[in-house]
């Protein structure tokens, strides 16, 4: 825990590590809350009709008995591994709090995945449990076959074919549970993450990760908690931004969460849920403040009563910082980090000036430097590799079955971020951009290389390369440049047939938005694609035009 004072310097000299040997997340953001303050909310979950329920941390622990001991019946085994497909609702959080209780890995899946996109990561984890609903079902049906590990498919709207009720099966199950006395280094969670080359990483985490997550949530939320906080995200809890930074953040500090998501996002349906709830927290996206700053008067039509504003994701820039004091009366406070180092440099505007287009300053308990090729620390000013140093809580363990890719993770004791930045005389950092191929589009962090598999795949195709181009919402939009088989014609129906196809068996957030059929493709020596001459290409047509 933070020291509270306004002053960075003396927080962060002040600040060490306390990591026992036995630790359990499940248990650091339920159970100890349950036991001191059984009736203090827990979780507001309002449904896209309306309606409203309320759950305490006592609420929460029964609950997540009950799971454990059901998966336990089941004959689950000491780091089995548990997929979560499904959106913000009690019973995702629930999931993963009782797979952590019960020594079990939770696996979150974002629900807008199609089937080509959820067979690698549960055919890669060898899931033996999937909770998810008739929905999205649909697109696990016909996968089974594809993943003899997977056991189990519960369901949290009744039976379907070859799934489980899981209320069902809950049903006369023990409220009673002792949870598993873990390691704090004991595994407990994997976040698939894109990559530039072959399948998405699994990143592993230990039980430990919460502990690191907690200073920055603290400093970003400006020493949370403070009296009637109260966190929400339109961020999906599938990803470590929605599920940690937010839902398992503020529960480890006994902070309620709302939990609404919509099909699509609304601003002005944000601003009055926030509104009608009081919230008080908020983590944002820049793309999501981007399509809020559409809406006129905020201040005058909305009775908000937010006390902090969170961003992260990408670059926030100067205009909307300057556009968030005007319309919330607040300074966004930025931070930065990824699914496998996560939130480990912050802006906080209570106890430090924030400087435009700087993601903040590292949070006490990190160790950051800029780094480079031989891992020495280049001089202030000086652009090289974000870096940190190996060892730190919020650090993953290794990735999933991939040490080839762990390996290539760490440089002489330094973990890579995979960003290129600087840090000025005072210790602040600055974004300078990727360096690889990864797009960041939306929040998102999204690899080429799994939409270029995709697109191959079509009939039409012979090559594909993926790009992120700029795009003044989004940051990036992906396009695709593409070589095709005889006998087909570069039509505008077939650029409509290639997005519905990405769409259909990956995501609808990995489409490309723009597409490009062209002769060849600029290759290496040993044939692979560069993309960085595609991306300066693009930059430069952009600039005549």
């Amino acid at each position: 825990m933070l020291k509270q004072s306004d002053n960075y310097d003396d927080i962060f000299t002040s600040f060490s590590w306390d990591v026992p040997e036995n630790f359990n997340m499940g248990v650091s953001v339920c159970d100890v809350h349950a036991d001191k303050t059984p009736t203090k909310t827990a979780l507001i979950v309002e449904q896209a009709h309306g309606d409203i329920q309320r759950y305490s941390f006592e609420d929460v622990k029964r609950f997540t008995n009950k799971l454990a001991n059901l998966f336990n019946r089941i004959g689950l085994q000491r780091e089995d591994r548990v997929g979560v497909l499904l959106t913000q609702s009690l019973e995702t959080a629930a999931t993963h709090v009782a797979a952590w209780k019960a020594g079990f890995i939770s696996i979150p899946l974002f629900t807008l995945f199609r089937e080509e996109a959820l067979e690698f990561r549960l055919q890669n984890s060898a899931a033996r449990v999937l909770v998810t609903d008739k929905e999205n079902y649909q697109k696990i049906k016909p996968l089974r076959d594809k993943l003899p590990a997977l056991e189990f498919v519960f369901l949290v709207d009744g039976a379907d074919d070859g799934a489980i009720s899981l209320y069902q099966e809950l049903d006369g199950i023990s409220e009673e549970f002792t949870p598993v006395n873990t390691k704090a280094e004991d595994r407990a969670l994997i976040i698939y993450t894109s990559g530039t080359t072959g399948n998405p990483k699994g990143a592993l985490h230990a039980h430990r990760t919460i502990l690191g997550h907690i200073p920055c949530v603290q400093m970003s939320h400006e020493f949370a908690p403070q009296e009637n906080d109260l966190f929400w995200t339109p961020a999906e809890w599938a990803w470590i931004g929605g599920l940690m930074n937010i839902l398992m953040g503020a529960w480890y500090l006994g902070i309620p969460v709302l939990a609404y998501r919509a099909r699509k996002f609304d601003p002005e349906a944000a601003l009055d849920l926030m509104a009608r709830h009081k919230v008080r927290n908020i983590f944002m996206p820049p793309t999501a403040l981007k399509i809020m700053r559409q809406v006129d008067n905020i201040a005058d039509r909305f009775d908000l009563s937010l006390r902090t504003v969170t961003v992260a994701g990408e670059p926030m820039g100067e205009e909307l910082l300057d556009w968030g004091r005007k319309a919330f009366g607040l300074t966004l406070n930025e931070y930065y980090g990824q699914t496998e180092c996560n939130i480990v440099v912050s802006n906080c505007a209570k106890i430090m000036p924030v400087k435009p287009g700087s993601m903040g300053r590292p949070v006490p308990g990190h160790d950051i430097r800029i780094i480079d090729e031989n891992a020495a620390e280049v001089p202030r000013g000086e652009i090289g590799d974000i870096a940190v140093r190996e060892g730190d809580p919020v650090q993953l363990l290794e990735y999933w079955d991939n040490p080839e890719a762990t390996k290539k993770k760490y440089r002489d004791g330094w973990l890579i971020m995979g960003d290129q930045g600087y840090m000025d005389e005072e210790g602040y950092i600055f974004f300078v951009g990727r360096d690889d191929d990864l797009i960041t589009s939306a929040g998102y962090r999204i690899g080429p290389s799994e939409i270029e598999d995709c697109l191959t795949k079509h009939e039409a195709v012979a090559l594909a390369a993926v790009i992120g181009v700029p795009d003044p919402i989004r940051t990036e939009a992906i396009k695709a440049f593409i070589t095709l088989r005889d006998g087909f014609d570069g039509t505008p129906e077939l650029k409509t047939q290639l997005r519905d196809f990405v769409k259909n068996k990956l995501s609808p957030h990995e489409y490309p938005r723009h597409i490009e059929f062209v002769d060849q493709l600029p290759l290496t020596a040993t044939g692979k694609i560069r993309r960085k001459n595609l991306r300066d290409h693009e930059i430069e047509k952009m600039k005549q035009d």
